[in-house]
């Protein structure tokens, strides 16, 4: 029952009613035209911020990341600047005679005139045995 119907009302032909039916028409274009232009601005605001978002998210983790391997880094050269001085120094003292006299009775069993050499087992091999 509901039947749509049309009006039947005759439009009055004057110059001011073609006056307003034109500034109706255009403020609603108007209307239109800046709804438009606010969604097209949302729409390129929107993808800007994602965009600026995930790119200050990927510098942040890469950050981290090259941080803790400078962390890493910084630790194997403390590391290697340790191995560095323990060489410097058996480097001078491989230029003393006395220890490198010493070296040679202790790694090679060298002795020097009427001395004898006694080999004694290290703690580390009786643990081993003995378990």
């Amino acid at each position: 029952m509901s039947v749509v119907r049309t009006k039947n009302v005759a439009k009055i032909q004057t110059n001011y009613a073609k006056q307003q039916e034109l500034i109706d028409t255009s403020s609603t274009n108007k209307r239109k035209l800046v709804v438009r232009r606010l969604a097209l601005f949302t729409l390129f605001a929107a993808v800007f911020s994602y965009f600026m978002i995930s790119t200050i998210l990927s510098q942040s983790s890469a950050l981290e990341e090259k941080k803790t391997e400078k962390r890493q880094l910084d630790q194997d050269l403390a590391a290697l600047k340790k191995k560095q001085d323990i060489y410097e120094e058996e480097i001078i003292k491989l230029n003393d005679d006395e220890y490198i006299a010493k070296l040679a009775r202790r790694e090679y069993f060298l002795s020097e005139k009427n001395e004898i050499i006694f080999n004694l087992p290290d703690d580390k091999k009786k643990e081993k045995t003995s378990n």
